[in-house]
């Protein structure tokens, strides 16, 4: 064997050598990332239009989203849910493929956090069962942990990651957990975070009022346009509004939300709608509100409940200098607007039935005592600066008064400076 053979053989050799190991690192990378699916849907083609209960479990909490005429959540006495995300959830369910699939022994669910909710395991999974209308499973799965991906070190500074999939398991395929590009970071089995967020709102405030049970507290503030200067309308001699104080007044509860409702069992004296703090707001559109404040809970929100009525006019009042050509304009643009305040009333008269949990923010402008809507004024000097003999003006070598005699004293004649002499006298 030449110098040459003997060059190829070792080239061979370790071309072979090297197949081998990255051969043998594929199948170590097989085993540690799961085998990839063929991109077929995860749960089949299942009917997602049956679907009529969706049923979110944790060890620490439960939830159950039910559909009638509209979706609503029972542990809410079935307040409206938001459709918008249930229906959302659904389809990416119906849609949703593996990227990659792993073997795993019942002993190995708790690692990817895939173990059952009655396991009541801290390691245990988010339970998602998907019912029809008569109340038997069409499917269920179990969510599992969050796959993370590494963001690095920005310019800013700082890393971390950030959720890029999510591991879930089929409790009718045991034995093989899925990874799949989805975090569905919304699915939590939280009442409040399925409900339907829409609230009254308050447009054009005109008049806006709080009454306290101790009158003093009470006010009233009232405006003569829509963009017009609040003013106290019942100022006593001395009172003076504090605009920068008042102002917030004018936008109350223009921009509501709440972050929770409270159950219809609840007691007033619980809430505090036993004496609420009553609000009254009149608005340029003819609506009028009376809105109730109860007690605040240990979160800083307040318990709150709202009654409504409008006073819409039937028909429009031309004007004087009205030209005929422009009546049927004018009188179509007259039956849209009052057409869509009808409509607004209609949907906030539902509002009427529930007390909500809202945050300070939102009812902050009608916490106010009346004293806080007012200029501050001036402190007074004491009585002490005022006799301050460097105030008074008296002469700082001025002698006190003498002391008042003691009784039965004699009074202290005064001693006369001696007479001086004539010149030459003895």
């Amino acid at each position: 064997m030449n110098q040459k053979q003997l060059l190829v053989i070792v080239v061979v050799a370790l071309v072979l050598g090297g197949f081998v190991l990255y051969s043998n690192k594929q199948k170590s990378a097989s085993f540690q990332r799961g085998e990839r699916s063929a991109g077929e849907k995860l749960l089949g083609d299942f009917p997602v239009n049956d679907v009529a209960q969706i049923t979110l479990r944790q060890p620490t909490g439960e939830v159950n989203l039910v559909k009638a005429d509209v979706w609503t959540v029972k542990e809410r006495d079935g307040y409206p849910a938001h459709e918008e995300d249930i229906i959302e959830f659904a389809r990416k369910l119906w849609d949703l493929k593996a990227a990659q699939s792993q073997k795993i022994g019942e002993s190995q669910l708790g690692r990817l956090e895939l173990l059952p909710p009655d396991k009541g395991a801290t390691n245990s999974g988010t339970l998602v069962e998907l019912k029809g209308k008569d109340g038997k499973l069409i499917k269920s799965v179990v969510f599992g942990k969050k796959s993370m991906r590494e963001s690095g070190e920005s310019s800013f500074g700082g890393g971390g990651g950030w959720p890029n999939g999510r591991w879930l398991y089929l409790p009718d395929k045991p034995g093989t957990a899925y990874l799949v590009s989805e975090a569905f970071g919304e699915i939590e089995p939280k009442p409040e975070r399925w409900l339907k967020k829409d609230l009254f709102k308050v447009e054009k405030l005109k008049t806006v009022s709080v009454t306290y049970t101790n009158a003093t507290n009470s006010w009233k503030l009232t405006r003569e346009t829509e963009n017009g200067v609040l003013t106290l309308s019942d100022a006593k001699p001395g009172e003076q509004l504090d605009t920068g104080k008042s102002s917030p007044a004018g936008n109350a509860l223009s921009y509501p939300s709440f972050t929770d409702v409270a159950l219809t069992q609840a007691k007033p004296e619980e809430t505090g709608m036993d004496s609420p703090l009553v609000a009254k707001i009149e608005t340029f559109d003819g609506f009028n509100y009376t809105v109730k404040i109860g007690k605040k809970t240990a979160e800083d929100n307040y318990y709150l409940s709202m009654n409504v009525s409008a006073d819409l006019p039937k028909e429009r009042t031309p004007a004087k200098d009205e030209k005929p050509e422009d009546k049927e304009k004018l009188d179509k643009e007259f039956k849209e607007k009052i057409s869509k305040l009808d409509e607004k009333l209609k949907q906030e008269k539902a509002y009427e039935k529930w007390t909500y949990l809202v945050s300070k923010w939102t009812v902050d402008p009608l916490l106010k005592e009346r004293k806080d809507l007012l200029v501050e004024k001036k402190e007074e000097p004491k009585k002490e600066e005022t006799e301050n003999p460097s105030q008074t003006g008296a002469a700082p070598d001025s002698k006190p008064a003498p002391p008042p005699p003691l009784p039965g004293a004699e009074p202290k004649k005064e001693e006369k400076p001696p007479e001086k002499k004539a010149d030459g006298g003895q």
